[in-house]
């Protein structure tokens, strides 16, 4: 009988949990169309990119969506928090540069940790890759 692994255990109830939010939080953005895809993709403006808004908001939307369910699978891992790193990091310069308050960029600012973390140590043992 082999031991459970209670790191990787760990690793799969975050990687399940945070996953399931951002894929809750992704899905209005990825059915809000090319509308919200620019109004999203404009956000990029506050690190000098201002070209193709549609294709950045997508690509926020998807990561979100999409990598919520990659997360969870733990699928192409390290490069999905990469992006779900970046996303998050943009939405956080975007309060910050809005004037907003700890209160509003706070929760994108504490998954960036948690994706930065699952970045270093990786999905774990727990993934459908290993089954």
């Amino acid at each position: 009988m082999k031991k459970i692994d209670w790191v990787s255990a760990g690793l799969l109830v975050l990687r399940i949990g945070i996953g399931l939010l951002f894929i809750w939080h992704g899905l209005p953005k990825i059915e809000g169309g090319v509308e919200k895809w620019t109004k999203l993709g404009n956000q990029m403006g506050h690190i000098g990119i201002h070209f193709l808004p549609a294709f950045w908001g997508f690509m926020a939307a998807f990561s979100e969506f999409g990598g919520g369910i990659l997360m969870i699978l733990g699928v192409f891992f390290r490069p999905t928090m990469a992006l779900m790193f970046f996303t998050m990091l943009i939405a956080v310069i975007t309060h910050i540069s809005g004037g907003d308050g700890f209160n509003d960029w706070s929760h994108a600012a504490a998954t960036d940790v948690v994706f930065l973390a699952l970045l270093v140590s990786g999905a774990g043992k727990y993934k459908v890759g290993k089954w």
